[in-house]
């Protein structure tokens, strides 16, 4: 097991990636201060420590909220978070699936576990169709995804971030993750995301998130806008001549009106229809 500090260090690096694999290690790796003190201003400081390894991450922070409030009366919480978000992604996949039929073009954008096993499960049920993905400059998330799908046997063809346009003409449906959920229903994503959004409408291709409920962050409820993580400029260009600077966001906002549906564990909804589903069936969420 990696110790607290190796888990920090290798959100951060990017070494473990994904909204939900992020979540995953950091509440266990909370769970393990949690074994060792009761002391709410050190866990607190453990509790900021994660949160800021990726600031665009509310699942990793609901996760270790829902341990806070539980773990003095419940000795099994991290157990039961993690089974939360290992459930909730076997019933989006199930759920996803149904939205794949034989002969389609689907295409993807970064690397999303929540996809990937949408897409399996569609494979594991017989569907035949293709795969377009892009491969997500600058840490090539996009060849995780290839590599994933192509070992399960779907056909993939995989193309630079810039002609992804061009692979979405193409497409029957865009499926795509998300990494937080704002109060107005907004999904963010990785970088280029709503680029390819705005292509699906005027291609007129139904364009599905894919989640679960977790991603939602109760902060925007207050107004607050979702952080937006801004990596450092070496990812992009290790030795710019001077004078040039780098901009490197890893994620942009995606509107809730020009997303078909989010999928989640507890069904598709219209972005701002479900965030009232999250607030009815997860209330300690937004205490």
């Amino acid at each position: 097991m990696m110790t607290f500090e190796e888990t920090v260090d290798k959100i951060r690096s990017l070494e473990i990636q994904g909204a939900q694999n992020i979540a995953l290690a950091g509440v266990t790796a909370f769970g393990e201060k949690l074994k060792e003190t009761s002391d709410e201003a050190e866990l607190q400081g453990y509790f900021d420590e994660l949160a800021t390894a990726r600031i665009t991450e509310p699942a990793l922070r609901n996760g270790m909220k829902f341990c806070m409030k539980n773990f003095k009366k419940n000795p099994n919480v991290v157990e039961e978070v993690v089974k939360y978000f290992k459930d909730s992604k076997a019933k989006i996949a199930e759920i996803g699936a149904e939205k794949i039929r034989d002969g389609m073009t689907v295409f993807t954008h970064c690397h999303a576990s929540t996809v990937t096993a949408i897409l399996i499960e569609a494979q594991m049920r017989g569907r035949k169709f293709t795969v377009r993905n892009t491969e997500t400059r600058p840490r090539w998330q996009g060849r995780k995804t290839a590599e994933e799908l192509a070992s399960a046997g779907i056909p993939v063809i995989h193309s630079i971030d810039s002609a992804g346009r061009l692979a979405l003409r193409e497409a029957d449906l865009f499926l795509f993750g998300a990494d937080a959920i704002t109060a107005e229903g907004n999904v963010i994503n990785k970088i280029g995301t709503a680029t390819f959004a705005y292509f699906s409408s005027l291609y007129q291709t139904p364009l599905y998130a894919c989640s679960n409920s977790w991603k939602f962050d109760p902060l925007t409820l207050d107004g607050a806008d979702e952080p937006i993580e801004e990596r450092t400029p070496d990812e992009v260009w290790e030795n710019p001549p001077e004078g040039v600077k780098i901009s490197n966001p890893a994620f942009e906002l995606t509107p809730a009106d020009t997303i078909s549906g989010v999928i989640t564990e507890l069904g598709v909804f219209k972005p701002e229809i479900l965030v009232l589903e999250i607030q009815k069936n997860y209330p300690w969420m937004v205490e």
